[in-house]
């Protein structure tokens, strides 16, 4: 494996912890919470946590749920959470909950992970017809059960 992607981080409050891969081969770095809040109006848990990043142009940061979560009556609000590489805010997480289930991360959890992945540009252009296909316009289960 070629030199890894550098990303400069900023910790934002003293105890925000370094996002670090969980083991050698991982592919996302746990997201550690350093604040939470409950938001009545919009039935969401909020996690701050406490660090901004810098991510190149040409790629974007994925905010992910934990494998974890399934223990949880959580489910990430935006599944992935995009990062535009121009966002220089605090890394925050938001979840809602799919039960009545009393369960939620506490101050240094992980909460979840950041994946870093290229984003090519493209150039749309429009045209009078798509090139035709076996599955053509075929959506939801048209490929079998």
């Amino acid at each position: 494996m070629g030199n890894p992607l550098t990303i400069k981080f900023k910790r934002l409050v003293a105890h925000a912890q370094t996002p670090e891969y969980a083991t050698e081969h991982s592919a996302g770095l746990d997201l550690y919470c350093t604040d939470y809040n409950y938001d009545r109006e919009n039935k969401f848990h909020e996690y701050g946590i406490g660090i901004a990043v810098e991510i190149p142009e040409g790629y974007e940061g994925q905010i992910r749920p934990r494998s974890s979560i399934s223990k949880t009556s959580l489910m990430l609000c935006n599944p992935p959470g995009t990062i535009d590489s121009d966002y220089r805010g605090e890394l925050i997480v938001r979840f809602k909950a799919i039960d009545d289930r009393e369960i939620i991360y506490g101050i240094g959890d992980r909460v979840a992970q950041l994946v870093i992945k290229p984003v090519p540009k493209v150039q749309l252009i429009e045209v009078d017809e798509l090139t035709n296909t076996k599955r053509s316009n075929g959506g939801f289960g048209s490929t079998g059960k």
